[in-house]
């Protein structure tokens, strides 16, 4: 075995992949082998780090030294000053990372100090394309233990007792919905994993698959034996690569290890494993439309019930979870349902993992205790607004979820909370708006969404949330009228009651949250034709100030040439001609053009 002087960890996950941090493992490696470390230093490509808007990242061990937007031009002087000498280059470390000279460890940046980890444990910190670096961390431990020393009625029982419930929507109570399976009656059962992320700005379930596959494996294997299933399938987004080719590596090295197969431990348990993809259709996010895709069949919700731990893959009873809920199953196993159970909230067990984005300083992935203020997510860990300006809203539960506005910032976050504030939990997406955000117009962008997802199945869905997106078009185009804002209630509570699945019935809940708490900016839509914040063009007039000194940059830029005026002379703009690009205000060095 070969032992390592240092450590240096590069971020592979989708986000600083996309950034170039494979150019600067290529840049490291050929580094090292100029300056005849490569037996010294050790290169590990790990999943995200979590910090999203620092990438790419690389930290050093053992000092844990936080480099953080590294390009490929700073790894010579990485590898020269640190590596070589022992010098922290700390104009390069993440800007929280160095206090009146003291270099902090990842772990003290603001970021990471109120999170707990759990279902992101090894994210970050091993190589998920590499076994044996899962085993290290206790990886199939708890496998182990569910097979030699548990019966499968004591597996479901600490599930329960730890108090785990769905991550990937509702919150259903997962030990019942696995003690359902058990005691379904068939000769097949299966057990499948919902991993088709499909809300806007998500990427939790990514995350996971990308950093620590194996962590999936293990679980699914656990659940199958505690159901009496032998057969797995992870229905994955087609549009993951990087987690589709290292959950397949990791597939194929637990079949290597007899970790998958037949007689796992010694024992007569068998399971194997297979990936479905998804083409990318948000209701395949829906449990039984999920299992008709992976049928082979059009992604279309079933009436329930009958429930899929019934009757799901192929008639048979099918236990599905989503990849959070499952990674934290071989946590629990091995510490035991109290120790689950002590974290969060009486009735919310456990951590949650959310996608920060939107407009926060620090957007990226976290994993906090249930419980947690939406105040410290968002203030705390995010870093607050960018560019000095107020909060607003911050919008949880993606498409199916609702606008949560700034009065109710010290709520605690989880299940009931969120249902009570007109929003939800579901997968865990968290974006953030400002004040330049108009609320009517993000009720459109998610209800837009919704729309172009909707399967078409029942008239409801397929019908009413595109007479609701007609209404909302029609309001922020400045056409609005009298009535159409009880119509948008009338139509969304119709829907909620009377949609096949949870992708109907929770669509209308971003409008009538934005209702609930915003109603005064549709107010000002339909009735003094103004859209508050600046933001529906059919509602807007741009004017040039008399701080205009005539340097001619907007005239310039005007594509439609609406705006005429001499040089160092006030200019005029046509309102007839402007199309309202905002070309004009971007170039205006005296910000004399407004919009209003």
């Amino acid at each position: 075995m070969e032992l390592y002087r240092s450590h240096v960890l590069i971020c592979g996950g989708t986000g600083c992949t996309s950034s170039g941090s494979k150019s600067i493992e290529q840049a490291f490696n050929e580094e090292l082998a100029k300056h005849n470390l490569v037996k010294e230093v050790k290169l590990v490509r790990t999943g995200c780090f979590g910090l999203c808007e620092a990438g790419p990242i690389v930290i050093v061990y053992p000092e844990g030294a936080f480099y953080s937007h590294i390009k490929v031009e700073d790894i010579a002087r990485i590898t020269e000053e640190h590596l070589l000498k022992g010098r922290i280059v700390t104009d390069l470390l993440f800007k929280e990372a160095v206090v009146e000279d003291q270099v902090r460890s990842i772990n003290e940046v603001d970021f990471y100090k109120k999170q707990q980890r759990v279902a992101l444990r090894n994210c970050g910190v091993i190589n998920p394309e590499d076994i044996t670096e899962y085993i290290a961390f206790d990886g199939y431990k708890a496998l182990a233990k569910a097979l030699t020393e548990m019966s499968r009625e004591e597996v479901i029982e600490t599930i329960k007792k730890s108090g785990l419930r769905g991550r990937g929507g509702g919150g259903f109570p997962s030990g019942l919905k696995w003690e359902f399976t058990y005691k379904a009656q068939g000769d097949q059962k299966y057990v499948a994993c919902n991993a088709d992320e499909g809300d806007p700005g998500a990427f939790m379930d990514r995350s996971v698959l990308e950093g620590d596959p194996h962590a999936l494996i293990e679980a699914m294997a656990i659940a199958a034996y505690a159901v009496g299933s032998n057969q797995g399938y992870v229905y994955v987004r087609a549009e993951y690569p990087i987690a589709v080719d290292r959950l397949q590596i990791a597939i194929n090295q637990a079949r290597e290890y007899g970790l998958l197969g037949k007689n796992i431990f010694g024992t007569n348990f068998e399971f194997d494993l297979e990936i479905r993809l998804g083409a990318g259709a948000f209701v395949c996010g829906e449990e039984t439309a999920l299992l008709n895709s992976i049928e082979g069949k059009r992604g279309m919700p079933r009436p329930r019930p009958p429930f899929p731990a019934i009757k799901g893959l192929w008639e048979k009873p099918t236990l599905l979870n989503n990849v959070e809920t499952y990674a934290n199953v071989p946590q629990i196993i091995l510490n035991g349902a109290d120790w689950f159970a002590n974290i969060g909230t009486e009735k919310s067990k456990g951590t949650k993992v959310f996608a920060l984005g939107g407009k926060i300083n620090n957007t990226g992935l976290l994993e906090i205790p249930m419980g947690t203020t939406l105040r410290e997510v968002i203030f705390d860990i995010g870093g607050g607004i960018p560019n000095g300006k107020a909060f607003k809203a911050v919008q949880t539960g993606g498409p199916s979820g609702g606008c949560i506005p700034a009065a109710h910032l010290d709520t605690p976050i989880d299940y009931d909370n969120l249902i009570a504030l007109g929003s939800m939990m579901g997968s865990g997406g968290m974006i953030v708006m400002d004040e330049d955000n108009c609320m009517v117009d993000i009720a459109r962008f998610f209800l837009d969404f919704t729309v172009d997802e909707s399967c078409g199945k029942c008239p409801p869905c397929r019908i009413g949330t595109k007479r609701m997106l007609e209404l909302l078009d029609k309001i922020t185009e400045g056409h609005g009228e009298v009535g159409d804002i009880e119509k948008l209630e009338r139509l969304a509570e119709n829907i909620k009651a009377s949609s096949l699945c949870g992708l109907g019935q929770t669509a209308p809940n971003p409008v009538l949250s934005a209702l609930r708490y915003f109603r005064d900016e549709f107010e000002a839509h339909v009735y003094d034709k103004k859209c508050p914040a600046g933001v529906c063009q059919g509602l807007l007039s741009f004017h040039i100030t008399d701080g205009c000194k005539g340097c001619t940059l907007c005239t310039k830029a005007c594509p439609v040439n609406a705006i005429s005026g001499e040089k160092k002379g006030l200019h005029v703009i046509d309102t007839e001609k402007c199309v309202k690009c905002g070309a004009c205000i971007d170039k205006c060095p005296f910000k004399a053009i407004i919009k209003k």
